[in-house]
């Protein structure tokens, strides 16, 4: 398969695996929407909110992997630049799924996929600091902007290709692009966002 064929193959198939939406699938098994509920987000924070710990969990580890098979894939083929693309259109899928009218989740846990597929202590240690800033400041969007930060410091700290500094600065810029509804609330610029309804033949019955 000629370069340019081999590239739109992989962002296509990287973009419809990034979009598989876990959250509203798994919503859909016990009956409940996580869109209608908590912060109305498909990620696995407010699916744990809404779903419970179990659905939450399965969350994470299903959009983890969105964004770490596309790029282990992608990077198998003997090039960075193709896995760098990987990630960046799965992360994409997660964060537009078309299936969801492109209104997906923040694309945290499939970013940490991608960045583990191609730089695993990257990932690793930006996973630490998520956890840790998010513990002691009780906001997980805090944490998620931290540890978008630690992809590109990190990144460029232990000399990776410029493929995977490139993709870590194009997904950090993703992550805060994403919460940018975090941000303001932090600066008091803004209310907590109401949650997103349903569509009425998604939402549960009572």
């Amino acid at each position: 398969m000629s370069s340019p064929a081999l590239l739109a193959a992989t962002i296509g198939l990287a973009y419809l695996a990034g979009s598989i939406p876990t959250g509203v699938l798994l919503g859909r098994l016990v009956g409940r929407d996580p869109r209608a509920a908590g912060s109305g987000n498909i990620g696995a924070t407010n699916v744990t909110r809404t779903l419970g710990k179990a659905a939450g969990a399965a969350t994470l580890l299903v959009d983890v992997l969105k964004g770490v098979l596309p790029t282990l894939w992608a990077a198998g083929q003997g090039q960075t630049w193709l896995a760098a693309a990987a990630g960046l259109s799965a992360t994409l899928g997660h964060c537009y799924p078309v299936w969801l009218r492109f209104r997906g989740g923040k694309g945290v846990a499939t970013a940490f996929g991608a960045m583990a597929a191609l730089t695993w202590p990257v990932a690793v240690l930006s996973a630490l600091l998520w956890v840790a800033v998010a513990v002691i400041t009780r906001i997980p969007a805090v944490g998620s902007l931290a540890a978008a930060v630690a992809f590109v410091g990190l990144s460029f700290w232990d000399g990776q290709p410029a493929e995977t500094q490139g993709l870590a600065v194009l997904l950090a810029l993703l992550i805060v692009v994403r919460h940018r509804s975090n941000i303001a609330q932090l600066q008091g610029r803004t209310r907590p966002p109401r949650p997103r309804r349903a569509p009425p033949s998604q939402r549960s019955k009572p």
